[in-house]
């Protein structure tokens, strides 16, 4: 049974808006940009649908699409640089676990203070888990630049949750 084009992408949209919608989150730090931004990729990605070849790399694409239209917002002329948010509201704590998450709380509030292309590196690298090389791709830079953007976005973070959290140790050693 061949299926339109329109049914083709409407199941694809089902099958990853969840996942783009988290990666969004972690991009913007607010679920309305978040949803913003998820539906300016989908946009995206409809616009180039029948032209697109290999279907088995969607993922990688939707990825590349969604990182480069958050950039290319952030850095258009007349966006506020500033965020204005109502208080996070704070999941149910785990017994032993508050201070967890209240440092994963402070980690993406000070990964919000990032540029927007640090905290893309930062988000690919570490929280989808990709190589630099795949980061590269995304990013259409040089693995040369997504090193050097990782240990300027680490450097930026580490000097920003020091001034808040101080030397501290974690497991015996310096977080930072």
């Amino acid at each position: 049974m061949h299926h339109s084009p329109n049914h083709e992408f409407a199941r694809y949209v089902t099958a990853i808006r969840s996942h783009l919608r988290h990666r969004a989150f972690l991009l913007c730090r607010d679920w309305h940009e978040a949803d913003d931004l998820v539906q300016r990729t989908l946009i995206k990605i409809f616009l180039r649908w029948e032209t697109l070849d290999r279907r088995d790399e969607l993922s990688a694409y939707a990825r590349t699409v969604m990182v480069r239209t958050f950039i290319n917002h952030r850095a258009a002329p007349g966006r506020s640089r500033e965020f204005l948010t109502d208080q996070i509201p704070e999941p149910e704590p785990k017994p032993g676990g508050q201070e967890q998450v209240v440092d994963r709380i402070l980690l993406l509030d000070k990964l919000a203070e990032l540029g927007p292309r640090q905290r893309a590196v930062i988000v690919l690298r570490y929280w989808e888990n990709l190589t630099v090389k795949e980061t590269a791709e995304a990013l259409s830079c040089s693995p040369a630049t997504v090193r050097s953007q990782t240990f300027r976005a680490l450097t930026n973070l580490r000097a920003l949750l020091r001034h808040d959290l101080g030397p501290r140790e974690v497991n015996g050693q310096d977080p930072m």
